[in-house]
């Protein structure tokens, strides 16, 4: 079974993001194995410099590192990555599957993204779009297509 493991800069704050979350890591345990793990967003000034920011990105890189798992594929969502239909997402990650992969870890950054050093070390930089999300609502997108690419692997009903 495939072993997926969601990494999230950033703590979801409102009740309505967490349980939309919640519905589909319950959804998805059919599928896969799915843990969500959340890390502190690093502190900035109001107008922080790029030289602080920067900083910033390299300590979350360093605590996002320290969480993926050995041997697995990593994708890291961000704005300059490659967007794929939720058919070609499917797969993708059967694709994965089929090579031998299976772990998978999933990095969403926070506000201001993700390091450079993570995206390079990963096996896809996907975008679910050219627009900008806050982190809290990419979270419930990235496990609502997830668990769609998996349904759509099972032969399920969910995709239409």
């Amino acid at each position: 079974m495939l072993s997926v493991r969601l990494i999230c800069v950033g703590k979801l704050g409102e009740k309505f993001w967490k349980q939309a979350c919640d519905e589909y890591v319950k959804r998805l345990g059919g599928f896969c194995k799915i843990e969500v793990v959340e890390l502190p967003e690093q502190k900035l000034p109001q107008a922080p410099t790029p030289g602080q920011i920067e900083n910033a990105l390299d300590r979350e890189a360093r605590l996002i590192q320290e969480k993926i798992p050995a041997g697995a594929a990593v994708i890291a969502m961000c704005i300059e990555g490659k967007a794929l239909s939720s058919e070609q997402l499917a797969q993708t990650i059967g694709n994965l599957a089929v090579s031998g992969t299976s772990r998978l870890a999933i990095v969403i950054g926070g506000s201001c993204g993700l390091a450079e050093s993570v995206k390079r070390g990963a096996r896809l930089r996907l975008s679910m779009s050219p627009m900008t999300f806050p982190h809290h609502l990419a979270r419930v997108m990235v496990l609502e297509q997830l668990y769609r690419a998996l349904n759509i692997l099972e032969g399920g009903k969910y995709h239409k």
